[in-house]
């Protein structure tokens, strides 16, 4: 982790106001390039300091439960899966005559749960990544070894990974509720339709859970994705993958929304598959801005059922999050080998 090159006014936090976006003149919109250096390859994950980690391992770790947050990578089948991208697959070899096995795996790297990678998603009118990287840079080759390219790859999350502090906001519990199906701000809120879930919800959510936010907090949203998933039927799945383009429901995209990621958090993630409504209704996608314009790693199809129980069981909405993307030199997304640990 690198702290902020000397230049920008810092609030208390140490990182510039959301105002200040973009940092430098010419940049595209909202965009914080240069603010850890122009070879910077971390983005958000530069806010999870070793105090922020060590103070979150011991405020959060109290009895030593643990909670996987990973869906089945063969969760989805082929020919069965959200934007066409290719399920996984197991070849099972028998070593004999010993008395041993060997897998080989091939697989999307963003066919199960997920972190999207800073080589997912550029500003689409730039045609710019993170620190105003290229899909020539990203294609090419490296100027000084003459090898494939591997900036801005998955491997440079792996060397520390995803760890700190976690907020579940069970927003799916709280939209179902008494209280949150008088509070909230949506009618009728579908997973398999391109409808927001707005700021003042997620805020209601977490005062209705008693959940305070740290600052570099790890996000976490269930917005009700699996549960309404395993509640339908292999027709109604097939019509919605056929659906061109896809509808899911997803957070607001908003200037707002924006502001609070950006004084709040890490990293963020969600149990849908794209964690931003989609499509959406905005020219432009927060994708953009999240992961071209500040590094912050998006996960999505997060499995945060078991989660929810834990944390309506236990009364607590926080716990220690510990991630391990694989690393994988050059990779655009990754399995994140998650667990919430309590």
């Amino acid at each position: 982790m690198a702290p902020p090159v000397s230049g920008f006014k810092l609030n208390a936090n140490g990182v510039p106001d959301f105002d200040a976006l973009p940092l430098r003149e010419g940049d595209p919109r909202l965009a914080a390039w240069g603010l850890y250096g122009d070879k910077d390859e971390l983005g958000f994950l530069n806010r999870l300091t070793d105090e922020r980690v060590a103070a979150a391992a011991r405020e959060e770790i109290q009895s030593g439960t643990r909670v996987s947050l990973n869906w089945p990578l063969d969760a989805q089948t082929h020919g069965n899966t959200f934007f066409e991208r290719a399920a996984f697959h197991q070849e099972l070899m028998n070593k004999a005559p010993r008395i041993v096995n060997d897998d080989v795996w091939s697989f999307n790297s963003q066919v199960s749960t997920q972190w999207d990678g800073l080589r997912h998603f550029a500003y689409q009118d730039e045609e710019l990544f993170y620190n105003g990287v290229s899909q020539k840079d990203i294609h090419g080759k490296d100027g000084e070894t003459g090898e494939k390219s591997t900036v801005l790859g998955i491997q440079a999350w792996a060397e520390q990974g995803i760890v700190g502090r976690g907020v579940l906001i069970d927003y799916h519990g709280w939209r179902t509720s008494p209280k949150g199906r008088a509070q909230s701000k949506v009618e009728d809120y579908d997973s398999f339709a391109s409808v927001s879930i707005p700021l003042e919800d997620l805020q209601a959510c977490l005062k209705s859970q008693g959940t305070e936010l740290k600052f570099g907090d790890i996000l976490f949203i269930r917005s009700g994705f699996m549960s309404s998933l395993a509640s339908k039927s292999a027709p109604e799945l097939a019509r919605y993958r056929a659906a061109s383009p896809h509808r899911f429901g997803g957070v607001e995209q908003s200037q707002d929304m924006l502001r609070w990621i950006w004084d709040n958090f890490s990293a963020v993630a969600g149990d849908q598959p794209a964690f931003e409504r989609y499509p959406p209704t905005e020219p432009w996608y927060m994708h953009e801005v999240l992961l071209a314009g500040w590094g912050c790693p998006i996960g999505e199809l997060f499995d945060l059922e078991k989660l929810a129980a834990q944390c309506k069981a236990v009364g607590r909405w926080s716990f220690f999050v510990s991630s391990e993307p694989c690393n994988v030199p050059g990779g655009v997304a990754s399995p994140p080998n998650v667990l919430a640990i309590f």
